[in-house]
């Protein structure tokens, strides 16, 4: 059999495979439901921000944020060394709100200008937010996040009444044109496939953990049974890594979908998706050269080569592949709708995105060996502080 052959069989393969661990486990990925009524003794949740260059978005969230019904929040919005007028929003923000009295919730505003060794800028940020933090819950998120006016009080009640250590939300993505919401859409998908989400929701700590940047709500005691912020002071993939730290250590942790309550726009432009994916994806990989070039051929191989062997084998291999094209589009439409409620419908676009996301991968890769490093938000850390190993405390 040639080489061609076997690849076919092997593609077609793990399209079954991904088909029936999908309809296997996607039902452990529910919706975060509503809470029906009001906890009688509600706790303090602390909504912390790092903000760097974003006076474009930084208003709009934290006004949605002061417009939360949820009746005990504090927000504690972090300027990192912002050269724009992130700063000036955020203060100006300060005044406006505690000139309505109609908003109780107290906006705190923390200005750093100095980043210390040892840290990249948001975790430490993000860090310095806590130290100021008084709640029994903490939240991490991005500042560009929409939420809904319930999304925090559905959060808690979740949280309280399933005994739930650590919540993470996928939110709904905004991507504007068919070839950015192709792409980013594919990112998601693929991801989904790669680190299957779904079974952080399993009690076992020998499963994955998963964090995710839009909405991280964690109890103190999770939190800082883990180290904090300090254990994944170096990992531009914090978000994930605090997911997986808390797992590991034995926390209750749910991942669900928040898309009717939590809105981002990620990247505006291709371009501006594909400069910032480059940042931080060789940090999935753990700087391996080894698993990055996997990585490289699982997405050639299996995603793209489907779509060349339906065009250009006109025997049963060409037949077998035109099969995994079917699954793979049917998957994509299947997750999309899941995940988002979008139907998927720049599916067409399968191809030209797996081959945009490889290009991301070898670009992240080629020019983190080139520099030595990653500039991360205008600062410059090299590989070899990157790689240093965090040790998470166990519970």
């Amino acid at each position: 059999m040639s080489t061609l052959g076997i690849l076919a069989i092997l593609t077609l393969l793990y399209w079954f495979y991904a088909l029936i661990e999908v309809q296997r486990n996607i039902h452990l990925l529910s919706t975060l439901p509503p809470s029906t009524k009001l906890l009688e003794k509600p706790p303090l949740v602390s909504v912390i921000i790092a903000a760097k260059e974003e006076e474009g978005t930084i208003r709009e969230t934290v006004q949605h944020l002061l417009s939360q019904h949820y009746p005990r929040l504090e927000i504690i919005a972090v300027n990192d060394r912002s050269q724009d007028a992130t700063g000036v929003r955020l203060d100006e923000l300060r005044q406006w709100s505690e000139g309505k009295s109609d908003i109780h919730t107290k906006l705190q505003i923390i200005h750093i200008t100095q980043l210390p060794k040892g840290w990249l800028g948001k975790n430490h940020a993000l860090y310095q937010g806590y130290l100021q933090a008084r709640g029994q819950y903490i939240l991490f998120t991005d500042a560009d996040i929409l939420f809904a006016p319930s999304t925090i009080q559905d959060a808690v009640t979740y949280m309280k009444q399933n005994e739930v250590d650590h919540l993470t939300l996928t939110p709904h993505m905004l991507a504007k044109g068919a070839l950015l919401r192709g792409f980013v859409h594919f990112f998601l998908f693929s991801f989904s496939l790669f680190v299957r989400p779904w079974r952080a929701n399993r009690e076992s700590a020998r499963e994955p953990g998963i964090g995710i940047g839009a909405f991280n709500m964690v109890s103190r005691k999770a939190y800082e049974a883990i180290g904090t912020h300090q254990a994944i002071a170096l990992r531009p993939d914090d978000d994930l890594q605090l997911g997986i730290f808390l797992k590991r250590a034995g926390f209750r942790q749910k991942v669900l979908s928040g898309k009717h309550l939590l809105q981002v726009e990620w990247y505006r432009s291709l371009q501006e998706a594909i400069t910032g994916l480059e940042k931080n994806l060789f940090s999935g990989f753990r700087y391996s050269y080894t698993v990055a070039v996997l990585a490289c051929l699982g997405q050639l191989i299996f995603f793209i080569g489907p779509w060349l062997g339906l065009i250009l084998l006109w025997d049963w291999r060409g037949a077998l592949l035109a099969v995994a094209v079917c699954l793979q589009i049917w998957l994509y439409r299947k997750l999309m709708f899941h995940l988002m409620s979008q139907r998927g419908n720049e599916a067409y676009l399968l191809p030209i995105s797996a081959a945009l996301l490889l290009y991301t991968i070898v670009r992240s890769v080629w020019l983190t060996w080139k520099q030595g490093g990653i500039i991360w938000r205008g600062t410059f850390y090299s590989l070899k502080e990157l790689k240093k190993k965090p040790s998470p405390t166990n519970k």
